[in-house]
């Protein structure tokens, strides 16, 4: 599976954004495997955060000084503050398209595969606790919708997802679509084929 998600992303033709106005995100897609099956660790978010309180998201944060520019520095760094994954653990497979996020973000998410078990060490400020999802539950029965969500008041149009009473959204749920048709989509035709 690995290999497969490696060539696909290898072979993609990513979207970049560039906008001075605004700021500078990372974010990984951390996989793993867990009794053979693949798996996407997510994160909640504490109520103590300033911003997506209580929110399911990958982990990741803006870019800082000490970062030198480097967006990957940026997602392994927060990565390691989060949820105490060292970056000498995680194995980038690629990146997706940049997004803009309603916060004024350019977000890069990158692919990266964690090892499994592992002893996570989570960032009692930022992080509630982190939730294990199988990548099946996600493409059964085309378990996304689209919807509206309350956002600061505000009805917005998101991919859903619901996974175990978690409700994946906004720029999670966006990234997470792309991911599950550029990957998934493509495993399913070769398996077509």
């Amino acid at each position: 599976m690995k290999q497969k998600i490696t060539d696909i992303l290898a072979n993609y033709k990513k979207q970049f954004i560039k906008d001075a106005r605004l700021k500078s995100a990372g974010v990984l897609i951390p996989m793993f495997e867990k009794d053979d099956v693949c798996h996407i660790l997510f994160t909640k978010r504490t109520d103590k955060v300033q911003y997506h309180k209580g929110e399911i998201s990958f982990p990741g944060g803006g870019l800082e000084d000490q970062d030198g520019g480097d967006i990957r520095r940026t997602t392994l760094r927060e990565v390691c503050e989060e949820i105490g994954v060292a970056a000498k653990d995680i194995e980038i497979l690629g990146e997706l398209d940049d997004l803009i996020t309603t916060s004024n973000y350019i977000v890069t998410p990158l692919v990266g595969e964690i090892p499994y078990p592992y002893n996570f060490k989570l960032s009692s400020f930022e992080v509630e606790n982190v939730i294990e999802v199988p990548v099946k539950a996600l493409l059964k029965d085309h378990s996304d919708t689209e919807g509206k969500i309350d956002f600061n008041g505000e009805l917005m149009d998101s991919y859903i997802y619901e996974y175990n009473g978690n409700t994946i959204w906004g720029a999670t749920a966006r990234i997470l679509h792309h991911f599950l048709n550029l990957i998934f989509g493509e495993i399913e035709k070769e398996s077509d084929a």
